[in-house]
């Protein structure tokens, strides 16, 4: 039986599923949102936010962790540098799981895994203008400056 086994399996061994959530968190952390099936979305989100947490803290120790999950250094300079000021404030609760439909092949149930409070990168810049300013402003003909003899 297999009671109080919490672990996700996601059909990997130990080493195969620990690489595969630390570079969905490293695609996480650069990309600001990642599209994957909603069981390693569940499974990554808890590793995201323990690596939130390690950057809040912030010291070389917790640096030296984070590291060592993830194997990517640039990822945990984004992390300490961008992510962990920006969630100072909120106690938990770093990352949003949304819902998407079932995949085309086999109809797996797939989801958006991205941070609550940051702005999704490129996707977001447009909304944040206000309506006027989007649009190009009205091109004048330009008058002809006066001939002085």
């Amino acid at each position: 039986m297999r009671h109080l086994k919490r672990t996700a399996k996601l059909g990997r061994t130990g080493q195969h599923r620990n690489a595969m959530l630390a570079n969905l968190v490293c695609s996480l952390i650069k990309h600001k949102r990642v599209t994957t099936s909603l069981a390693k979305a569940k499974a990554a989100r808890s590793v995201a936010e323990k690596m939130v947490t390690l950057g809040k803290r912030g010291t070389l120790h917790d640096r030296r962790l984070a590291a060592a999950r993830l194997h990517q250094e640039d990822a945990v300079k984004i992390l300490f540098s961008e992510i962990a000021p920006g969630q100072k404030e909120r106690h938990g609760g770093y990352t949003r799981i949304v819902k998407l439909g079932q995949r085309q092949g086999d109809a797996g149930q797939r989801a958006i895994l991205e941070w609550v409070d940051l702005s999704a990168g490129p996707d977001a810049a447009p909304e944040s203008q206000p309506a006027e300013q989007a649009k190009p402003e009205e091109s004048k003909p330009a008058e002809a400056p006066p001939e002085s003899k």
